[in-house]
Formats: structure tokens, C-alpha cells, sequence
């Protein structure tokens, strides 16, 4: 695999980064049909803790069968398929090699009130699975946001000695914030900030709002102003605030949502010069064929230059 300049430049933003680590990475970088652009779409399906099996798979039966995920992120040529440990497991032999995977080692469930995640895999799982990285959620704001920061600290040491990268999903949340907050422009750029100081290598945020929720930040805010009605600045915004885009970040897709009103969001993440996209409902609970007319279109607007 020869590794195209812009990997290459990528993988020199990780200074500190051992051989195996960087392998990885440019195991995700390089995979798919986007692979050497510096852009990723990734497939997570998580979503069977957070929010139960009917109210994921029910809308497309065949993803309760996890092969089905497999398949449809390598059907659809994605970077990579990002799931918790059983999920993965479930095809672990069958696709061994065939994409990089991202075991998701925390989750939460709608059966608990708290802000808070079990963990539920570990740097041992992922290699002896073969992933590439880990994921793991934090929930700044959250009443358990310190101690959910440092077992990531903790895992991220152990997975980064093991060679493999840390994916950060930066999900504000808590009694400081009503549902505007969790996605205003400055919390999700703060989100962002924290998994990049915290030593991720691919950052995970929801796309931002024009909304400014912290008082303390709105008067920052206008004195250096960005266009908040404009979702390239938005985008953009939240790249600057991962360390001047020296480190990776990809959006979430969100609530459902139509598909011409997902690829306008992609073509603003594209033209902020956002890293990708991590697709999962919008994508997985589509019938196959819909959902790989989806993603293709979504990876079009990636490989398309810049304006």
C-alpha cells in the first residue's frame, strides 16, 4: 500500500505516535473509496445500547443481523465499521482484514437516567479482534465528566502502547444544558477541543447550531464574530478549534433526516474542510439500496476538489 501525500501529511500531525498507531490510521486513511483523500466515511452502529433493538433495526429488519452491517459498509466502500464488542465479534472471522474496524468499548442505554457509560470492551478485545482503534464516548458537562475523562485518559495510554488509534465521540450533555446547548456552535467547538487535548486521533461531534450557549463565551463570540447563520463558518469553526485542523474530525449524522438535507451538510463539512462523516442511522435504517445510493452520494461530494 503506497500511502498518498496526504496521508502522509496527516500522519506527520501525530508526533507522538508509535509505528503501530500510524499503521493504523492509515490502515482508516487509506481504505474504501475515499482512500488517500484525507476524507472518511465511517459506519458506527452503537445505536442498539442507546436506544434499544426495535427502535434501531426495526425500520430496515436485515441490520439486526450484524453481518448485514459488515457488508453494507464494504458494499458501500467505506474507511471503516465502528460497533460495540458483540457486534463485531458476530463477524469478526468472516471479515477478518476485509475493513478496518473501530470497537466501540463504552455505551449508555435508555434504561438509565444518568450521563454516564459502562464500559463494555477493552484494548485486549480490540486486538485480539483485529480493530484498528478504539471509540469511546465522553459526555462533557455530564455530572460524570471527569471520571468518564479519565478512564479514557486510561484506555487511551493502553490502546496508543498497543499501536492502535483512539476515536473520541465528544457529546456535550448535563444539567448545564438544555437540548440547544448540546449542539450551540461554542459547545460543540469546546467538545471538540477536549477529545483533541485529551490525545484523540479522530475526533466525533454532532454538526453545530448558530446558537451561543455559554454567557461567558457570547461576548468572545461578538467581538470576534463568526458567521453562525453560515454553516461552512460553523464547520469550520469546530476544525480550528481541533488544535488549527491537526487533528481529524468527522460529524455525526444526526437525527433522520432527508437526503438532499444530509448532502447540503456534507458539502458544508466538505467545503469547512471537516475530515468525513460517521453515518449510522441515516444510513442503516434505509433499505440496502437506499442506503448505498446515500453513502455513494456522500462520498462523491468528498472526492470532489474544494472551491
Amino acid at each position: 500500500m503506497q500511502l498518498t501525500p496526504k496521508v502522509k501529511e496527516i500522519l506527520s500531525w501525530y508526533e507522538s505516535d508509535n509505528p503501530g498507531t500510524k499503521a493504523n490510521l492509515a490502515r482508516i486513511l487509506m481504505e474504501g473509496k475515499l482512500g488517500g483523500t484525507g476524507r472518511v466515511v465511517i459506519l458506527p452502529v452503537d445505536q442498539g445500547f442507546e436506544h434499544g433493538p426495535a427502535r434501531s433495526f426495526a425500520p430496515n429488519p436485515a441490520a439486526y443481523d450484524p453481518r448485514y452491517l459488515f457488508e453494507l459498509a464494504l458494499e458501500a466502500g467505506l474507511n471503516a465499521y465502528a460497533a460495540p464488542l458483540g457486534m463485531i465479534e458476530a463477524g469478526a472471522a468472516t471479515y477478518a482484514g476485509a475493513i478496518p474496524t473501530i470497537l466501540k468499548v463504552n455505551s449508555s442505554n435508555s434504561l438509565s437516567t444518568t450521563k454516564d457509560q459502562g464500559v463494555t470492551g477493552s484494548v485486549s478485545d480490540a486486538l485480539r479482534l483485529g480493530c484498528s482503534a478504539i471509540g469511546f464516548t465522553i459526555y462533557p458537562s455530564s455530572e460524570y465528566q471527569f471520571e468518564m475523562i479519565e478512564e479514557l485518559r486510561e484506555m487511551a495510554e493502553e490502546a496508543k502502547a498497543a499501536g492502535l488509534a483512539v476515536v473520541v465521540w465528544s457529546y456535550p450533555r448535563g444539567p448545564m444544558l438544555d437540548k440547544t446547548g448540546e449542539t450551540a456552535l461554542d459547545i460543540c467547538a469546546y467538545a471538540a477541543h477536549m477529545a483533541a487535548l485529551i490525545g484523540a486521533h479522530i475526533i466525533k461531534v454532532k454538526p453545530p447550531t448558530s446558537a451561543i450557549s455559554l454567557e461567558a463565551a457570547k461576548s468572545t463570540y461578538q467581538k470576534y464574530p463568526v458567521e453562525v447563520n453560515d454553516p461552512v463558518a460553523r464547520f469550520r469553526h469546530v476544525v480550528q478549534a481541533c488544535f488549527g485542523g491537526r487533528r481529524l474530525v468527522v460529524f455525526s449524522g444526526g437525527e433522520a433526516k432527508g437526503m438532499d438535507d444530509i448532502l447540503a451538510e456534507v458539502r458544508s463539512i466538505h467545503a469547512a474542510g471537516g475530515n468525513g462523516s460517521i453515518m449510522g442511522r441515516n444510513a442503516f435504517q434505509r433499505p440496502k439500496a437506499d442506503a448505498l445510493k446515500l453513502l455513494n452520494g456522500i462520498i462523491d461530494i468528498y472526492k470532489a476538489p474544494v472551491d
